[in-house]
């Protein structure tokens, strides 16, 4: 592939004809979008980053049933991630879960309540969070790292400025402007962006 970029869904062809480097570039792209999404349903790191991968090994091998007339790439990954994950969840369900802490342990082990969202509203919430991924990739780069690192990574304001090696005042200043902008352009297209 030569120096500009192809687009996501010019890639999903190549991946199609084999293309290794088509299929590393999307994973480069879109799996954090993607750990995102199941790490929200799964509520296990472990587990969504294995998901991840099961996600993008899924690509490599339906990328031929992708059709650009019906919709993004980006949509048609996350949705795939979405499905995957809530099958975790439903095996997770059927297994036996184990009663014990220990084979010696005679103290068991207590579930502990579900407190995980209904299934329509993991699609809709799914959906929005894909929104939201496309619009921050229309921002700058400096503000999109400080929303990613807040929001995906989990990061406070005084930890990404020590990350990132600036004053906690720009940091503050870059996710003020970054929220504005994806407030906007949501509000633009009819989402009632009140959690941003």
């Amino acid at each position: 592939m030569n120096g500009l970029q192809p687009a996501d869904e010019d890639l999903v062809v190549l991946v199609t004809r084999g293309d290794d480097s088509a299929i590393t570039l999307l994973y480069d792209r879109h799996a954090r979008a993607v750990y995102s999404l199941t790490l929200k349903v799964v509520h296990n790191k472990e587990v969504a980053e294995e998901l991840t991968q099961e996600v993008f090994l899924r690509v490599w091998q339906q990328a031929s049933t992708y059709h650009r007339d019906r919709g993004r790439f980006i949509s048609w990954v996350l949705g795939i991630a979405h499905h995957i994950a809530i099958d975790e969840l439903r095996r997770r369900k059927s297994r036996p879960q184990q009663v014990y802490a220990q084979p010696d342990d005679s103290r068991p082990m207590f579930d502990v309540a579900d407190q995980s969202p209904l299934p329509d509203e993991m699609v809709m919430g799914g959906l929005r969070r894909e929104r939201i991924v496309e619009v921050l990739a229309e921002l700058p780069r400096n503000q999109r790292e400080v929303i990613e690192l807040s929001y995906f990574g989990g990061l406070t304001q005084s930890e990404i400025a020590e990350r990132t090696h600036e004053p906690l005042g720009t940091i503050k200043t870059r996710t003020r402007l970054a929220l504005q902008r994806l407030r906007g352009k949501l509000t633009e297209e009819g989402e009632r962006p009140e959690n941003l």
